[in-house]
């Protein structure tokens, strides 16, 4: 048997990727690489941090402005996620004063990266990003289903390769950010008794 890749010790089940890109689904392990990257994607603030350097580069001071957060936290914060990959430092650029200043951008290794047990921080991070939004500035909708393991199945792979076919194509220049949140959960529905 040949020998492992990083890239296979580090991602445990490969499924449902884009050509040329594999999903990581961490699990709980003893490989240090892997717990500091799930560590990286356990917090909501990180994870807006991702959001925010999506589409632009931003300082720590950015972030920090944005978030409300105190600079030095915000430091902690970013570099957990250069550390683990999630971001990435672009070239220095002078700020006001000409003080030196470091942007970030996300890399999109968290768009790859699955955590079991990780939906609570997702929506978290949802319920953080809507707070203070107007009513109408939120397109919800809600159903309920009924479905077979295969139908569920193939709701969730046409849902993934919807979101990565947008996500595939590269932000609009002329666009405005959006967010875009899905869960899919089981019910409590129980059938009806019978009269």
């Amino acid at each position: 048997m040949g020998a492992m890749t990083e890239e296979s010790e580090r991602a445990a089940v490969v499924r449902d990727a884009a050509p040329g890109e594999d999903r990581i689904t961490l699990h709980a392990s003893d490989d240090a690489e892997q717990q500091a990257m799930a560590r990286a994607l356990s917090s909501p603030l990180r994870l807006r941090v991702l959001r925010l350097c999506a589409f632009e580069a931003r300082t720590n001071k950015e972030l920090a402005g944005l978030l409300r957060v105190n600079p030095g936290t915000m430091l902690h914060h970013v570099r957990t996620l250069v550390q683990t990959g999630f971001l990435a430092a672009e070239p220095e650029r002078a700020g006001a004063g000409g003080a030196r200043e470091v942007p970030y951008r996300a890399t999109g290794l968290s768009w790859r990266t699955s955590i079991p047990g990780g939906s609570p921080v997702l929506v978290e991070t949802f319920l953080q990003q809507i707070d203070g939004l107007a009513p109408d500035e939120l397109d919800v909708s809600w159903m309920g289903l009924k479905v077979n393991a295969e139908h569920r199945e193939e709701l969730q792979q046409r849902l993934y390769e919807l979101m990565n076919e947008f996500k595939e194509r590269g932000p609009d220049p002329d666009g405005e950010t959006l967010g875009l949140f899905t869960a899919l959960y089981a019910d409590d529905n129980p059938p009806a008794r019978p009269a």
